[in-house]
């Protein structure tokens, strides 16, 4: 996802001006910098607030003239390693865009959320994106570019094959898959195990079975809510060809092109979808993703994350900027549209007053009710890696659940 790079422009300096190594410095003019490493989105997942950075900061420095942000952009695939290397090499921006926060946390480099923002603003957060971002019963990483995702279904695909509408539970989406593949569609359920997203399609699938991830401060894959809906998955969907040639392989990329390209009847499928399916013309509709027996299931929730580091800056100036950010006027004026989703209570009422976002109102009205990875804890990304080369193995013919489920946890106590 994101953008340009800000690099030191001086070297071997002292005094003040080596303050500037760090992300916060004071410059001749008597002006504080802050340092804003952030992500650069490519085209097709663009972002508008990745596309405003520069108007955001200028638009704070204009409110703020003795504070000045100075935007650093790296490339999403890049980010979190590029932050990672600042911070080891000593050099930490002040405000920092990513994908993981609890190992500075856990290491005592972030400011809590408790130092930048002032209660009202604290409150305006989505309470599940806030509960999150914290480690240790404290927050620390500031969710930014939400999401959560949805049942998407091909209308037409739906009438050729006789259907009336989404499923409500497994079963009628089993009996949908079945009735699509006669009609000749390639994939049915577009059952996204590929590398790119494993790890989101999954746990849309284990919550929707009842299980999950996580238990209280750790990881609980091989439950038997999780064995059974995999063993489902295996049996019912992947072993009759009603989930594609190959589940394991196929990523979110592929699947959201091929439901544009009318070869998915289903799919889990994140709002940038929306006015790419619009602009192809294609009649679509989404619903809940559904519980086995029934309901809705807990959604998922996705998102960055921003975090303010101790050593890249001071609080109140750090604060000052992310209180901008995230206050209603920079919500209204750079807004994300059709691709990610408010995080604040005040946005989310402003874009659901906006009868031009319609489109987007269902999945804003369900992301108080989001579930998300267990970003707090430190070993994630490790087993977030686990679950992408794995979780494929589970569903193939022949495979078997609880083995790669018992593996997960091991990965994860191994390196917790």
């Amino acid at each position: 996802m994101r953008r340009r790079r800000f690099l030191l422009r001086t070297a071997g300096l002292t005094g003040a001006g080596a303050l500037a190594l760090n992300g916060c410095g004071t410059g001749g003019d008597g002006k504080v910098t802050l340092d804003l490493l952030v992500a650069s989105y490519d085209k097709s997942v663009g972002a508008s607030i990745g596309d405003q950075w520069d108007d955001v900061a200028k638009a704070f420095e204009k409110k703020h003239p003795d504070i000045r942000i100075a935007v650093e952009r790296v490339p999403f695939l890049k980010i979190d390693a590029t932050l990672a290397r600042r911070v080891k090499d000593g050099r930490p921006p002040a405000i920092a865009q990513g994908n993981v926060f609890a190992p500075y946390a856990e290491d005592g480099r972030l400011h809590p959320v408790d130092d930048l923002f002032a209660i009202p603003t604290q409150a305006d957060f989505i309470t599940s994106f806030s509960d999150a971002g914290k480690v240790d019963y404290v927050q620390y990483g500031i969710p930014i570019l939400a999401s959560t995702p949805r049942l998407f279904h091909n209308k037409a695909l739906f009438q050729r094959a006789g259907l009336t509408g989404p499923p409500g539970d497994w079963a009628e989406l089993l009996t949908a898959a079945r009735a699509l593949k006669e009609s000749g569609v390639p994939t049915p359920y577009a059952l996204q195990f590929g590398p790119e997203s494993a790890e989101d399609e999954l746990l849309a699938w284990l919550l929707a079975g009842g299980g999950g991830y996580s238990d209280i401060g750790g990881y609980d894959f091989a439950s038997a809510e999780n064995e059974a809906t995999l063993t489902w998955l295996r049996d019912e969907l992947v072993a009759p060809g009603l989930a594609g040639p190959d589940p394991a392989q196929l990523t979110r990329t592929r699947a959201y092109a091929d439901f544009l390209a009318g070869r998915v009847g289903m799919l889990i499928a994140h709002p940038v979808l929306l006015a790419a399916a619009t602009k192809a013309r294609l009649s679509y509709g989404d619903a809940p993703f559904p519980r086995k027996d029934g309901e809705a299931a807990p959604p998922v929730g996705l998102n960055d994350w921003m975090m303010a580091f101790k050593d890249g800056g001071p609080a109140a100036e750090a604060g000052k900027f992310l209180t901008f950010l995230f206050s209603r006027g920079s919500a209204a004026a750079y807004g994300a549209g059709q691709t990610t989703l408010p995080v604040t209570v005040s946005g989310s009422e402003q874009l659901r007053a906006d009868t031009s976002q319609r489109a987007l109102w269902p999945f804003v009205d369900q992301m108080p009710e989001a579930e998300f990875h267990p970003v707090g804890l430190r070993s994630w990304p490790t087993v977030r890696a686990a679950v992408r080369e794995r979780i494929g193995r589970a569903v193939v013919r022949g495979g078997r659940p609880a083995d790669v489920l018992q593996a997960l946890d091991r990965v994860g106590r191994s390196s917790a």
